[in-house]
């Protein structure tokens, strides 16, 4: 296999790589989490002028906390699906390898990682409920707030609005995980395949970090529209019923602010991936190598 997928085929058992992936899932959040609430903000509110009057107010009305709302869901919905996905990755692609060349040594083509990405993705449907939690949280700015956190939030939801409400936006996370995972995966994998020198089967630590960090980005980039529907209709509570779903959402909110509205939080979503999509490959790699070499010892 290539440099960027020989290691996942590698399935970590060690006690101590659930430590470190753990300690990414939280490093990741801790870094990240300010400037989704800010994105989630300005993607769902019209009010706000741009990002740092975003920061400005939410930090104003609402000090630094105010970043943080939500964050339980996020960190067990993180650690959850970054440990599902990655693992559905490297199952999906070792398997397709096997199907198709009879070996799951055999280097993968472009399109089975493209498919392997996108099944990862579509593990984000674990997430569903939690990600409602968090977007509903991340914009409660009334002083009387409805929701005291966010398990209370998810027995709101599921009293006033039934098993559905957990899962609205459902359809905008689907299309965005999928396809961005797919891309994701892809773009990780082709550009270590460029970056390591020949001769060397595995990525170096600058390789990793590099392409770890773009592949975050372009996925994001290219993930924010669909992000953008996907806040629009989770916030949208059992009172207001403004979408019917993703089509009208997305006709909806283009007919009342532009093509633009799709691309709200672009620059965050960018922003905000590459640190945190550096955190996330540099850590798997180590885990996976402390694998190998556990492994081996044995």
């Amino acid at each position: 296999m290539h440099a960027a997928s020989e290691a996942f085929c590698v399935l970590p058992r060690p006690p101590h790589t659930l430590v470190l992936l753990l300690l990414s899932d939280f490093l990741c959040t801790a870094v990240g989490y300010p400037l989704d609430t800010v994105k989630v903000r300005i993607q769902t509110e019209r009010h706000y002028k741009g990002i740092w009057h975003c920061i400005q107010e939410t930090y104003r009305t609402e000090k630094v906390l105010g970043f943080y709302k939500g964050v339980s869901a996020s960190v067990f919905s993180v650690s959850l699906i970054s440990s599902v996905s990655f693992g559905t990755y490297r199952n999906f692609l070792c398997n397709i390898c096997k199907l198709r060349y009879g070996s799951a040594d055999v280097k993968p083509s472009k399109l089975d990682v493209s498919l392997a990405g996108g099944a990862a993705g579509a593990c984000v449907v674990l997430m569903a409920p939690s990600e409602v939690a968090k977007v509903r949280m991340q914009t409660q700015r009334n002083p009387h707030p409805s929701y005291r956190g966010s398990l209370h939030c998810l027995k709101v939801i599921a009293k006033e609005e039934g098993f559905g409400g957990l899962y609205k936006g459902c359809s905008a996370l689907l299309c965005r995980d999928c396809s961005s995972s797919a891309i994701y995966f892809l773009t990780y994998s082709t550009l270590c395949d460029w970056l390591t020198p020949a001769g060397k089967n595995k990525p170096g630590f600058l390789v990793v970090l590099l392409s770890g960090g773009f592949a975050g980005v372009l996925a994001w980039g290219l993930a924010t529209p669909m992000d953008v529907l996907k806040s629009r209709m989770q916030v949208d509570e059992s009172g207001q019923h403004k979408y019917r779903g993703l089509i009208h959402c997305a006709r909806q909110s283009v007919r009342e602010e532009g093509v633009k509205v799709l691309f709200k939080g672009l620059g965050l979503n960018c922003i905000r991936a590459f640190p945190v999509n550096m955190v996330v490959f540099v850590t798997y790699e180590a885990v996976l190598r402390f694998t190998d070499h556990f492994t081996n010892k044995k």
